[in-house]
């Protein structure tokens, strides 16, 4: 284990190896930041963003329709999962208790805490899959016999694992499956704490999805002669998504817990941060060059070199994961070397987040998708500051030795998992629904209020307590072992308390942004529904 975890009283300390790679990382890093500023001012930097075509009523076709379904369910998962961020984050202060009122035996910390990290791959997830039946008529312009039906199929099938997965988890932690919930239960892995039945459903249901896809996008595949289209690259991710979600599947209960969790890491970093990664930057060049905002050829070279570097680095980076499971030095090496070139492609972004805010700030025919645009800004910017910033923050081996299993990694994590993929989420549904409902359903002023009270409370949330109660922890861990940092001594002084309760004003902010967003998301489809029962279909 690299003579991790740092405990100088039994003369555990860190081997030379990891600062020396921690080292070479850093000098990596900024040679390979050099080389891709190089690289994109030379080869990709363009002033490729003619006019966007004028905003069409929308039209769409039946399955498009049920898309709201899907988007009803997000924000209903998110709102969910931001109350029980709020409560798991109390819990620091309480123990199992709320404002005195004992929750052990109904909520205790391991539920809450399992529930929102699930619900936030469930909600997002979810989003993502309903851009992807979007996209689907709108590239090819028809829609397969059927679709809407198979689409709401799909939606069933969602639910019916959401709340199995959500119950199951929760009778397995209260101990219902009397130890024994690995298959309906809890399977212990962050994550994929859903038990393997629940996995195995999700799964499928990512495999009908792929088939709707498919059946909708294959007149588009047919006249793209160019296998290497756009067209055919979102059908390359899309089937990425299934596969690389069922390497979870390569353990059981009697797996020895580091080749679990090896496998774990396919999933979580592989899956969540690569391939999603890829399938989202193939969908948004779709979207910029439907559009036209980004011309086709120049779309699919930032594509190609986006798959390139995300893929390049990303695939052996997760290696990062495993410098203390019993590895040798050469998969720290590695780890350390490809994590750093993983920041290089996120540090171009700053040149997205100009690129974008030009775009919204334009006028004309961007208006109507100036709050979709602002949360692509979003993405953009927590992209280079959440995942790379924060990143980078704690993949080194040197500093990653103290700050392994300690309030560090939730910096990173809220900063990339919510500040990436949620906006992301976020943009991709306001997208969609931009040419689903009509025209005066929408509001600006609502998306207005959900843009700004989601990015101030995610930032007020890192800068006021997450940061603070990370760096504390490093610290004592530096000074005095790593037991003394997860110790009671050090969770819950008054320090650690001061800065949870430093949160209850940026989480009331972003549960502002939060209400804002289901607002508008029901406002928006009870609307629609009214408008188009009166035969109002200009919208």
């Amino acid at each position: 284990t690299a003579n991790w975890p740092f405990d100088p009283l039994v003369g555990n300390g860190p081997l030379p190896g990891a600062l020396v790679w921690s080292i070479v990382s850093v000098v990596l890093l900024i040679a390979g930041i050099a080389f891709a500023l190089w690289w994109y001012i030379t080869k990709l930097s363009h002033d490729d963003r003619p006019e966007l075509q004028p905003f069409a009523a929308p039209k769409p076709t039946a399955s498009q329709r049920v898309t709201l379904g899907f988007f009803v369910a997000v924000v209903g998962l998110f709102a969910v999962q931001t109350i029980l961020g709020s409560i798991t984050g109390h819990y620091a202060v309480e123990g199992n208790a709320l404002f005195g009122i004992d929750m052990g035996k109904i909520l205790p910390y391991p539920v809450t805490r399992t529930w929102h990290v699930q619900l936030s791959v469930f909600w997002i997830a979810t989003a993502w899959l309903a851009t992807g039946l979007f996209i689907g008529p709108f590239v090819s312009g028809r829609e397969p016999a059927g679709q809407s039906k198979l689409s709401w199929l799909l939606l069933g099938a969602l639910v019916l694992v959401v709340v199995g997965s959500l119950s199951g988890t929760w009778m397995g932690i209260m101990g219902r499956f009397g130890g024994d919930g690995f298959w309906f239960g809890n399977q212990g892995y962050e994550y994929i704490e859903l038990g393997r039945v629940w996995q195995i459903a999700l799964m499928g249901g990512m495999l009908l999805w792929l088939v709707l896809v498919y059946r909708a996008i294959k007149p588009a595949l047919n006249a793209e002669s160019d296998r290497g289209g756009l067209t055919h690259l979102l059908l390359y991710s899309a089937v990425s998504i299934p596969v690389f979600y069922s390497m979870g599947l390569f353990y059981t209960p009697g797996t020895h817990m580091s080749v679990a969790d090896y496998w774990r890491w396919w999933v979580v970093h592989l899956w969540v941060e690569n391939f999603f990664e890829v399938f989202a930057t193939v969908v948004l060049a779709f979207v910029l060059t439907r559009l036209g905002a980004v011309r086709e050829r120049s779309a699919l070279h930032a594509v190609y070199a986006s798959i390139l570097l995300y893929l390049g680095a990303g695939i052996i980076g997760t290696f990062h994961h495993l410098y203390f499971s019993g590895t040798p030095l050469f998969i720290t090496a590695l780890g350390a070397t490809f994590s750093a070139m993983e920041i290089v492609p996120l540090t171009l972004l700053g040149f997205e987040v100009a690129g974008n805010m030009r775009l919204a700030r334009s006028g004309g025919n961007a208006t109507p998708y100036r709050w979709p645009l602002y949360f692509f800004v979003a993405v953009a910017f927590w992209n280079l500051v959440g995942a790379g910033v924060f990143g980078f923050l704690i993949n080194p081996p040197i500093v990653l030795y103290y700050a392994q299993g300690l309030n560090t990694t939730p910096i990173h994590s809220h900063g990339a998992l919510f500040g990436v993929y949620g906006f992301l989420a976020i943009a991709l549904m306001l997208f969609t629904m931009r040419h689903v409902v009509h025209q005066k359903a929408w509001s600006d002023r609502l998306l207005k209020i959900a843009f700004w009270g989601l990015n101030l409370g995610l930032a007020g949330m890192i800068v006021f307590s997450l940061v603070p109660a990370g760096f504390y922890q490093f610290l004592e861990a530096i000074r005095h072992g790593t037991w003394w940092a997860r110790s009671p001594a050090v969770t819950g002084s008054d320090f650690i308390h001061t800065v949870t309760w430093m949160r209850l004003v940026p989480d009331l902010v972003f549960d502002v942004g939060v209400a804002a967003l289901v607002v508008f998301v029901v406002r928006a489809i009870v609307m629609d529904i009214r408008l188009r029962r009166a035969g109002g279909q200009e919208g």
